[in-house]
């Protein structure tokens, strides 16, 4: 048995779901965010697109134009594309992640939400803002189900249901092997 498990296939099998994960969560996370923001401070898409270029081009960013707006537009599918590609590799090495890829994706967009507006955007270029309860709670909910469940669903669909290999114990890959008594 081959023991390498970075075949041609499975190397493509996590390039689709990086890709396929990475557009499901930019398009949708942008989706809700133009949505909400302009249900609740009449924000257009140019301007919460805007926002998301002052994490590094500052108060600069809101005079930019589409330039800075396709700049934000960037900035969040790279940001999408590092969230799901964290979950797909906790993925591949947990049994417990594998085991319940949704309910672990839901807490894992919780946290990316936590991760992005308790850190990132403080020391980012971005102004203060308060974090309401709305908007917390949307924050989280939000994230919960258009950044963690579709990294999860993503995973789930295009990787295999096995451990890289070196990261499991004998017994685990005997199991996978198929040569477990």
């Amino acid at each position: 048995m081959n023991a390498d498990r970075s075949t041609p296939r499975t190397t493509s099998s996590l390039i689709y779901g990086i890709a396929v994960g990475t557009i499901a969560v930019a398009l949708l996370d942008a989706t809700d965010g133009v949505i909400f923001f302009w249900l609740t401070a009449r924000l257009n898409p140019i301007q919460v697109l805007q926002y998301i270029a002052s994490g590094a081009f500052g108060e600069a960013s809101y005079s930019g134009g589409l330039a800075t707006a396709f700049a934000g537009l960037l900035f969040h599918f790279v940001i999408s594309f590092a969230a799901v590609s964290v979950f797909l590799s906790l993925y591949t090495r947990s049994r417990t992640v594998r085991g319940y890829a949704p309910l672990v994706g839901l807490a894992y967009g919780a946290l990316v939400w936590c991760f992005m507006n308790l850190l990132v955007l403080p020391l980012s270029a971005v102004t203060p803002t308060v974090l309401s309860p709305l908007i917390v709670v949307h924050g989280l909910i939000g994230h919960a189900i258009f950044v963690g469940l579709p990294a999860a669903l993503s995973a789930r669909r295009y990787l295999p249901d096995r451990p890289a290999l070196g990261r499991v114990t004998s017994l685990e890959r005997d199991e996978f092997d198929g040569s477990a008594a």
